[in-house]
């Protein structure tokens, strides 16, 4: 058997155990090496109680994995003059002007306004919002519930709106200071509709997402694709149930365009659009005969952008991120040997929170590796953790 044959046989049975095991409903992976599939392996159901086999074409929420997209789209307009990573994001948004720092004793003003490049690093200050936590996910967390409050009403917040109220809201440490997951991408899709004069949708859609083919990736799925979304389950007391909820201001139904296009969270797409955005940035910015950015800027892209005490704060903070540094909305690999599960050097890429999964692996392997579920709460099942492993033994 050879080694193509052997991956995707170990594939296949690393996906059954996790359905089997009530993990996941249904998943799918996708391996490439060289430009070319090398394995795709499918499992499950996208919709248990329609016995929906999750395929190929099957759509999903990617959540975070939005976030290199929205990197790339930025780029976009750094090549262009029309950004520059030093500038402050009050140049585009109001919002971001006399900005504060939230701490228990109050706020205070910040030493330096915060720039493009800490967004694209999430040294911002952003958080995400939690009202069990510090006094700057509280007030994050005010702007999300004005969001859900409004989200299915005839006036729902905008993208540019909610970034200048998140702008508003202050900031859990000085810009520049420490690293911090939270709503920068968010704020980068709004600075965006800013320069480019046109939403954040019609952005993507006219620079990425057509260029390269990927019919089926947006804000929202249409009527005679709506059949191929997956559900979205829970695993509650060891059994799979719908977990039909908004999420991050993201609604739950797709059927329509939002007004909030997240930067952060908001994408829908499939295993083999993803692939060619992944492709594209393996090719150094072009696929299929469509140049997307500048081989030196897919370079940039590519590369960890945290300070040494920064990339410390990572690893204390988030311990899959050991052995990672950060930058363009993207992990990238610098100390393989401190992470928790087989990488490379210089592996990059990004997952979404319901375990949708992308990873490239540049140089001589020339890999990547892409998967597809829709499952609330992965914490404990390590699935794409054994997937890396698994497909490690195969790629040099």
């Amino acid at each position: 058997m050879s080694d193509v044959k052997k991956l995707r046989s170990a594939l296949q049975v690393v996906l059954d155990r996790a359905v089997e095991e009530g993990n996941v409903a249904g998943m799918n992976a996708l391996i490439r090496q060289g430009g070319k599939d090398i394995a795709y392996v499918q499992s499950g159901y996208a919709d248990i109680e329609n016995k929906k086999e999750f395929k190929r074409d099957t759509i999903m929420r990617v959540y975070s994995m939005s976030k290199p997209i929205t990197s790339a789209a930025v780029m976009i307009l750094v090549e262009r003059g029309l950004i520059g990573m030093g500038e402050p994001v009050s140049k585009y948004l109001p919002g971001f002007k006399d900005q504060v720092i939230l701490t228990e004793d109050g706020a205070k003003p910040v030493a330096r306004p915060a720039y493009i490049r800490d967004l694209m690093c999430m040294t911002s200050g952003l958080p995400y919002g939690n009202l069990e936590g510090s006094p700057a996910e509280k007030e994050a967390q005010k702007v999300f519930d004005e969001i859900d409050k409004r989200l299915y009403t005839d006036d729902p917040m905008g993208t540019v709106e909610i970034a200048n109220r998140l702008g508003q809201a202050g900031l859990s440490f000085q810009p520049g200071k420490l690293w911090q997951y939270g709503t920068s991408a968010d704020i980068l899709g709004a600075v965006v509709e800013v320069v480019s004069g046109m939403s954040f949708g019609e952005f993507l859609r006219k620079e990425i997402f057509e260029p390269l083919g990927m019919e089926d990736t947006g804000f929202w799925v249409p009527a005679d694709k709506q059949a191929r979304v997956a559900e979205v389950y829970e695993r509650r007391e060891g059994v799979l149930e719908h977990f039909k909820t908004n999420h991050l201001g993201i609604k739950y139904t797709l059927d329509k365009e939002p007004a909030f296009q997240s930067g952060g969270a908001g994408l829908t797409s499939t295993i083999d659009d993803y692939a060619k955005f992944a492709q594209m940035l393996q090719n150094g910015g072009e696929y299929n005969g469509h140049r997307i950015l500048n081989k030196r800027t897919v370079e940039y892209m590519a590369h960890g952008a945290l300070t040494p005490s920064q990339r410390e704060y990572l690893w204390s903070t988030w311990d899959s991120l050991c052995g990672y540094d950060y930058g363009c909305l993207m992990r990238h690999a610098v100390n393989p040997e401190m992470a928790y599960f087989y990488t490379w050097q210089d592996e990059y890429g990004w997952d979404g929170w319901l375990g949708t999964f992308f990873a490239n692996v540049p140089g001589k392997t020339d890999a990547t590796i892409l998967l597809g579920m829709q499952i609330s709460n992965l914490d404990g099942n390590f699935i794409s953790e054994k997937v890396r492993n698994t497909v490690a033994q195969y790629l040099a």
